[in-house]
């Protein structure tokens, strides 16, 4: 079942999108799911271990459940020391 949910990308996964937010349609039924999707659409290439996601502002599991209306936030690896 198809489901609208915005989503809203950091740093590099926010220059590879070209754009900070954006909403869509999507069967994705958890938060790798929409990951994976997203990530051939703009052609990432971090694998999903090294990412974190936030569902409705709470950081979250992979296997998280998505439910129309969701806001998704995915952040790439951070470096530092």
């Amino acid at each position: 079942m198809s489901k609208r949910l915005t989503v809203r990308y950091f740093a590099a996964f926010r220059e590879r999108a070209g754009r900070a937010e954006e909403s869509l349609d999507t069967d994705a039924e958890t938060a790798g799911d929409l990951f994976e999707k997203l990530r051939d659409r703009h052609g990432s290439a971090e694998p999903l271990g090294h990412c974190k996601v936030a569902v409705n502002d709470e950081m979250a599991d992979w296997s998280t459940p998505l439910k129309d209306g969701d806001t998704v936030l995915l952040f790439p690896p951070v470096a530092g020391g």
